[in-house]
């Protein structure tokens, strides 16, 4: 067996079902939208000094990482480009010895066709000795590789929802018509919400090694860890939120090629959603898992339940996921509703000025400001079982973490998303809860002001009307189903939405 083998076997037992490991982060900090993801990443590639290791569901070599820079100090008086394609090659150029290796799910490959130049910065990364690009196929038919890594140097490593493509690009403000909210040819794109996490030290290197891990699966062949060394990737002017936090790393993986299944993420869920005393909150791309919403609805059903507020876009993006996530959101919702007798669960849409949805791409959860959860996976089935995930968490329950600076990080992470998405200042979230009772409470008034209607805002979400084959692909899961062999087993076969019934049992 090879070593990955063994790196398997010994993963597959896992510290508990829910967690692939435990390790400590130096520092920690979350990055909220892409804005500001992609200028941190280009100051922390710039001090690269081994091995640059891209892991994502895409990548587009157009997007603009940051502005570009002339380095007056050198020689030549080089440009430092801003377009993620030439940047690579310029950082490989510059600076001897450094390996840059990108590793994206293979499903779409074609589309780069049509990304014009994109072709054309692909060709040189192939010819490059220092840079090496691998598509992604070790996984089940119909699962995909969903996983956001990147690893520098082994000392500094991101895990969250944002991808370095096309789309992603947006600052907190949201602003409607953004000119700088632009793709490659030119053409605008609505806003777009999402979250990471920046971790450094040993909780960086163990994604390091899911890293290599994953690479020598796709067919990279072994890759060795990096050298130890004292300078940290960590971006100079960035002041960490956490420090000295142990993290924990989740995983979901589906059973291919004798490898085994990993449904780490799933059980994390359950975990998570049962310890809830006073409140969750969530953003998530879709509501459509059947796991996470069983475990919501149990919760819910016992005395003194959770507040629960989750953020979601208004509609899933593209027709097939609207056909799959949101007929299914529409049915969990109702048969949750069946088991929340005080009316605790609420979902609320982010709007722009003008009213425009705002897209939530995110994938968090925070459970009473003593646990924050960030990563890849959202809240469907395919992130339970199918598509090949990754997570990360704090935890304060763990002994490193039961500090109350760790508590109040957590707290202002959340009073600055609240914030964000209804147009306030952090610092007046938490007065404005307290004052109403609840977050739900809060969010609700703001809704009902006049005043506050003027500017970016949280909506309620209505629950719409199904149409009967709308109804019938939700309840057999049809394009969201939990395992790889449930995407071909007759529709009759399947167990579907509600296959155990227990959302529809009313409790006693």
């Amino acid at each position: 067996m090879t070593s990955a083998g063994n790196q398997d076997a010994d993963m597959a037992q896992g510290v508990a079902p829910g967690t692939w490991r435990f390790a400590m982060a130096q520092r920690a900090h979350v990055v909220i939208d892409a804005a500001a993801y992609f200028t941190v990443m280009q100051d922390a590639m710039l001090q690269a000094r081994q091995r640059i290791h891209l892991i994502g569901w895409d990548f587009d070599t157009r997007v603009r990482l940051g502005p570009g820079r002339r380095w007056w100090n050198r020689p030549d008086r080089t440009v430092q480009p801003a377009r993620l394609g030439a940047f690579v090659v310029w950082l490989v150029n510059r600076r001897r010895g450094l390996q840059v290796r990108v590793l994206k799910w293979n499903f779409g490959a074609f589309k780069f066709i049509f990304r014009g130049s994109m072709v054309l910065d692909l060709i040189r990364w192939w010819a490059h000795p220092a840079i090496d690009f691998k598509f992604d196929s070790a996984h089940p038919l119909g699962c995909s590789h969903h996983q956001k890594i990147v690893v520098i140097d082994d000392r500094f490593a991101v895990c969250g929802g944002i991808d370095m493509t096309t789309q992603r690009w947006d600052t907190p403000e949201h602003i409607e018509e953004d000119p700088r909210r632009m793709g490659p040819r030119r053409k605008p794109y609505g806003p777009w919400h999402d979250i990471t996490l920046l971790v450094e030290g040993d909780a960086a290197a163990s994604l390091g090694e899911l890293g290599r891990m994953r690479w020598s699966r796709a067919g990279g062949g072994e890759m060795e860890p990096c050298l130890p060394q004292h300078e940290s990737p960590w971006p100079k002017k960035l002041r960490a939120e956490f420090r000295d936090v142990e993290l924990g790393i989740a995983r979901t993986q589906a059973a291919w090629a004798g490898t085994p299944e990993i449904t780490e993420i799933e059980h994390l869920f359950a975990e998570h959603i049962r310890r809830a005393r006073r409140f969750i909150y969530a953003e998530s791309q879709y509501f459509a898992s059947r796991k996470v919403a069983e475990a919501l609805a149990e919760r819910l059903s016992q005395p003194d339940p959770p507040e629960v507020v989750l953020i979601n876009p208004k509609s899933a993006d593209g027709w097939l996921e609207q056909t799959a996530m949101d007929g299914a959101r529409v049915r969990l919702l109702h048969a949750i509703a069946e088991r929340d007798p005080q009316n605790r669960f609420r979902i609320f849409i982010p709007v722009t000025t003008a009213g425009t949805p705002i897209y939530v791409h995110s994938k968090l959860m925070i459970v009473d400001d003593e646990i924050l959860r960030i990563g890849s996976a959202n809240m469907n089935n395919r992130s339970m079982g199918l598509d090949t995930e990754a997570d990360v968490f704090i935890d304060c329950a763990r002994p490193a973490n039961d500090r109350d600076e760790v508590r109040s990080a957590i707290r202002r992470i959340r009073h600055r998303l609240i914030a964000e998405h209804c147009g306030m200042e952090p610092e007046h979230i938490g007065r404005l809860v307290e004052k109403h009772g609840s977050m739900t409470a809060m969010i609700e008034a703001r809704i009902d002001d006049a005043e506050a209607k003027k500017g970016k805002r949280l909506e309620r979400f209505h629950l719409r009307p199904l149409s009967e084959t709308e109804k019938a692909i939700a309840d057999t899961a049809l394009l969201d189903p939990e395992r790889p062999g449930e995407l071909f087993e007759p529709i009759g076969h399947r167990r579907g939405l509600f296959r155990l019934g227990s959302l529809l049992r009313r409790p006693k």
